[in-house]
């Protein structure tokens, strides 16, 4: 995902029928801290960034792991580890 959709999702996500969060509290920490990596260009990145960034990959590896396991037809956890996914900036369903 781009930081831009990342941004999007991590809106939409918190936000309910009546309120929206700001966008400075939108999502998850982990997801806020993707998002400002996204954000930043390769020679501003921090050691604390590139491990953020290694917990993430591993998550979404264990993650996708998961969902690659045979299944008759899509169920509810299925949708919830997608957007939990798309909260770490991945979205499966994009090639």
């Amino acid at each position: 995902m781009t930081s831009a959709e990342l941004a999007a999702w991590l809106k939409v996500r918190d936000a309910d029928e009546e309120t929206e969060p700001l966008p400075e509290e939108a999502g998850t920490p982990t997801g806020q801290h993707v998002l400002a990596i996204l954000q930043k260009r390769r020679t501003d990145l921090t050691d604390d960034d590139v491990r953020v960034m290694h917990k993430v990959v591993d998550t979404v590896d264990d993650l996708v792991d998961m969902e690659n396991e045979p299944e008759p037809e899509s169920t509810p956890e299925d949708t919830r580890r997608r957007h939990r996914l798309m909260t770490l900036g991945h979205d499966p369903l994009k090639p």
